[in-house]
């Protein structure tokens, strides 16, 4: 043969398979895309109200809920027709992160003003000072108003504006900027408490996410202030709740000085996105550096091997805080580009698309996939969306 053709035939071959390579990675991203999407259609088929934009948080629908995570029983007991405030604010982030990867933002950002935001408004509260959302809706007594569920909203309604440039958007996540604010004082060296009405303990949850509300306000608005807001909140945190042995992060401090130590994947998870976004910000390598050590702390706490499975499979717990995990390790990689957690994070979304659905196309919480549970948790579900939006966007 001569070597002309050789070369032809070799050309030909390189371009087979970088086609299809790429149809494959197209096929990938469209898949994650379509589970994403198809998640929360059945969300708000099954969770959403027809008299209103209302969620319920269990499905099917359970008259014995008790929302246990609010640590105020009376509340807690009292049962209630719709969902708590964070739970419903999942839907937010679930659509946010569709809108994010969608060409055309038109369709996803109607959902978002027309479905969530008209539901957010029940559970603004103006009649208390600060203007704040409550945890439960205004129809109903005056309900605990928590600095991390509104950090979540801030968030929410910050990457809205990033998106879309919306003045509305970036106008809300001004006004609970200035609730968590109102959060914080100098006990035990700054901090911002957990509940505005038990100001008895500095939370992660409410600390490292302000952290990163801040920072994203920054990306925003270009106000140095915000920058210096997010540094501040960081180093606090990393000063009060780090692990020294470990490097994860802590729970909260009480006001006596006294530290709960359980590590949940939300918190360390928002260290790592503040870590890697401060980087991104200012290029100081100890922000990098400390991003990098993160994720590989996380990867050894909040992962386990199984046997027959040939990657670390997520723990149990709650599904959402591993989705906002996964949103530090995202921060990361746009920096570092290394794509090693999200391929775990990838085949882990895998596993749960094949073996943790039921047949209404919910979603268990079991990551064993040992002792799956009839009613199925709205904040579960809505992780799900967001995280196969998140990834899509990266091709998966």
């Amino acid at each position: 043969m001569q070597m002309k053709q050789i070369n032809q035939i070799t050309t030909t071959l390189l371009l087979t398979g970088l086609c299809y390579l790429t149809t494959h990675a197209q096929v990938k991203k469209d898949q994650f895309s379509e589970r994403a999407q198809k998640t929360l259609d059945v969300v708000y088929n099954k969770y959403g109200s027809a008299e209103n934009k209302l969620l319920i948080e269990k499905y099917p629908f359970d008259e014995n809920f008790k929302a246990d995570y609010l640590n105020n029983n009376e509340q807690a007991g009292q049962q209630k027709k719709y969902a708590y405030l964070w739970p419903f604010s999942g839907s937010f982030s679930a659509v946010n992160a569709l809108m994010e990867l969608s060409k055309d933002k038109a369709d996803h950002q109607k959902v978002l003003d027309q479905k969530v935001l008209v539901g957010l408004r029940e559970y603004r509260d103006e009649q208390r000072v600060p203007v704040g959302y409550a945890s439960y809706i205004n129809s109903a007594p005056a309900s605990d108003r928590f600095y991390d569920d509104n950090i979540w909203l801030g968030i929410d309604f910050t990457d809205s504006y990033i998106q879309t440039k919306k003045a509305d958007y970036l106008k809300n996540a001004k006004e609970i900027w200035a609730f968590v604010k109102s959060g914080e004082d100098n006990k035990l060296g700054g901090g911002i408490y957990w509940c505005e009405q038990k100001k008895e303990s500095k939370n992660a949850c409410s600390n490292a996410p302000a952290a990163v509300f801040a920072l994203k306000l920054f990306e925003a608005t270009k106000e140095k202030n915000y920058l210096n807001e997010g540094r501040r909140l960081y180093e606090w945190t990393k000063a009060s709740l780090q692990d020294p042995d470990d490097k994860l992060y802590w729970d909260n401090i009480h006001l006596n000085g006294k530290v709960d130590k359980a590590k949940y994947s939300y918190n360390s998870g928002q260290m790592l996105q503040a870590a890697a976004l401060l980087y991104k910000l200012t290029k100081e390598k100890k922000y990098l550096m400390d991003a990098q050590q993160l994720a590989e702390a996380c990867l050894s706490y909040f992962f386990q091997t199984r046997d027959g499975i040939d990657f670390p499979i997520l723990k149990n717990s709650n599904v959402w805080f591993h989705a906002v995990m996964m949103r530090g390790y995202i921060s990361l990689f746009e920096q570092d580009g290394n794509r090693k957690y999200m391929d775990i994070f990838a085949k882990n979304l895998d596993l749960a698309w094949d073996k943790m659905r039921d047949q209404d196309g919910l979603f268990d919480a079991d990551w064993t996939l040992e002792k799956p549970k009839k009613s199925k948790w709205l904040l579960d579900q809505c992780a799900f969306v967001e995280m196969y939006g998140r990834l899509a966007k990266f091709g998966y």
